[in-house]
């Protein structure tokens, strides 16, 4: 009897705790904050840390505060409309055009109408708010599967497998279960390769099979979002960041650290770019072009004055977690999910100067711009000290910049211009209004898009077209405008030691800032 006795205690004693009732730990504080946030969704997210409560299930648990954590500015667009600035909403969709000349023309025949249009972006769907329980877990799942079960991977510490192979998203496209498609259509690369422990190797024969069935196409410049999963396996074309978002998902499933870079805007030319980046096994990076050039084989012609990288962590020492005011912000310095990796590419100098203009009430911060498309566009900030002096870290050379305020969403000069050139020398640029010259002009720059992710070109200039010759001071300053008829365009009384920028009247400014040279040669910018 006692036997039996000792035997049904025993069992009960079993069943109870294999009946143990899910405790809620002490969450880390990020974590937390992201619970109050989902509000009645936080039951569901809180299952994830539940599935996770056996000792040899710690990593995974901390896998799960790391996705959930960082989820504050997760998202994705259910709905967008293309407005004009009186809420008109218009039609317009790329697929209607075969080429993106015939796309832009359209684009700019629409703003002759209405005026300057652009997307609304509506129903953001925050993943705190609407992601489920079971697909976080199968995420972390598949993720541990091809990290620990890959020989490519074994180099990667589990900080680094947070970043660049546990993410469920990458950027703001739709959520969609990518890692079980792509695990199963490569798991024929294990047996195809000659070094099975390099990560590099493995995104070769994954970027040709890409490159076989996706392209980059810029009518994609005006598609509102990022493509989502489906969407780039329909349609098979998209802009570089679709591109380098096919390449995280494809590799990251198969366990291979695979990152977005990225420069805000060029130095010396229109636009932005977006490329992928790899961790070999030495723990090197290597750039590559997802779908169109494999690591090793990939330049980037243009310069940096900034590139940075994506990440999925909130970085503390973003311009959006040290100011009190996200709303007085520009544009891609606007987040917290980045961090500077300029100096991995280029020569790098911290540009120590002195604030010329007065400080504005209430500004606390400073920007340092490059031109691009005709605007300067911040790309790098500085506290403002009390004697007016700023640092702006890590800034590529050889590039023409502009300090400057942001307000009410604005760029405005906060002193001249200046030349940080390869030699670490600052030139500023101050018109001389005093000697004034006659210059003659033979060329001026232009920007063409062909079937390539980043492209220049110099075009001539074109019969029956105005150009309108601006300097700098303070602002554009016209200096003149001449009908281009077969021959070289001459200026005549303009300012000396200036920055110039010549541009087709009512074109679309893609053309390049210059300086002239003692020989009275553009020299651009």
């Amino acid at each position: 009897m006692k036997k039996l006795l000792i035997v049904f205690i025993g069992f009960v004693l079993l069943y109870s705790c294999s009946q143990k009732k899910y405790t809620p730990a002490p969450f880390p504080e990020n974590v937390k904050a992201i619970l109050e946030k989902s509000g009645s969704h936080s039951s569901e997210l809180e299952k994830v840390f539940a599935n996770y409560q056996n000792p040899e299930d710690s990593l995974k648990l901390k896998a799960a505060y790391f996705l959930i954590g960082n989820m504050d500015d997760k998202h994705s667009y259910s709905k967008f409309h293309l407005l004009a600035p009186d809420s008109t909403v218009i039609d317009f969709d790329i697929d209607d055009f075969s080429n993106y000349e015939q796309q832009r023309l359209a684009w700019d025949s629409l703003e002759r109408v209405y005026g300057e249009i652009d997307f609304k972006r509506c129903l953001n769907i925050k993943d705190y708010d609407t992601i489920s329980a079971d697909y976080i877990i199968n995420n972390i799942e598949l993720a541990f599967q091809s990290w620990t079960q890959n020989p490519w991977s074994k180099h990667l510490d589990f900080e680094q497998f947070c970043e660049y192979i546990l993410p469920h998203r990458s950027t703001n496209e739709p959520l969609e279960n990518w890692r079980s498609y792509f695990i199963e259509k490569y798991k024929w690369v294990k047996d195809s390769m000659q070094d099975i422990n390099s990560p590099v190797e493995a995104a070769v024969w994954i970027n040709n099979d890409l490159k076989s069935w996706f392209r980059f196409d810029p009518r994609y410049y005006d598609h509102p979002t990022d493509q989502g999963f489906s969407e780039m396996i329909e349609v098979k074309t998209g802009r570089c960041e679709d591109m380098t978002n096919l390449a995280i998902y494809a590799m990251r499933a198969n366990g291979i650290p695979v990152m977005s870079d990225f420069t805000p805007y060029w130095a010396n030319t229109g636009n932005n770019h977006a490329w992928n980046a790899i961790i070999d096994k030495t723990g090197k990076v290597v750039i590559f072009m997802g779908a169109e050039a494999n690591p090793g084989k990939y330049k980037l012609s243009n310069r940096f004055a900034k590139v940075y990288r994506k990440t999925y962590a909130k970085q503390k020492n973003t311009l959006a977690e040290l100011s009190a005011d996200k709303k007085k912000l520009p544009g891609y310095i606007n987040n917290s999910y980045y961090v500077d990796v300029t100096a991995d590419y280029v020569d790098v100098k911290d540009v120590e100067i002195k604030l010329e203009n007065e400080i504005p009430d209430s500004v606390e911060f400073a920007y340092i711009c490059v031109f691009n498309e005709g605007e300067w566009r911040a790309i790098n900030w500085s506290k403002i000290d009390e004697d007016k002096n700023v640092v702006f870290a890590k800034m590529g050379k050889n590039i023409a910049y502009l300090p400057a305020f942001y307000i009410n969403n604005k760029v405005v000069p906060a002193g001249n211009p200046f030349i940080l050139y390869e030699n670490d020398d600052i030139d500023f640029i101050k018109a001389d209004t005093n000697i004034l010259l006659d210059i003659e002009l033979e060329y001026t720059t232009n920007r063409t898009r062909i079937k390539s992710s980043d492209n220049i070109a110099v075009v001539n200039f074109i019969p029956q077209k105005i150009y309108q010759l601006f300097y700098w001071k303070q602002g554009w300053k016209l200096i003149g405008e001449e009908p281009y008829e077969n021959k070289n365009l001459k200026f005549e009384d303009c300012p000396s030691k200036a920055l110039y920028w010549l541009k087709e009247k009512d074109g679309r400014e893609y053309e390049r800032i210059f300086i002239l040279d003692e020989k009275g040669e553009q020299v651009w910018w």
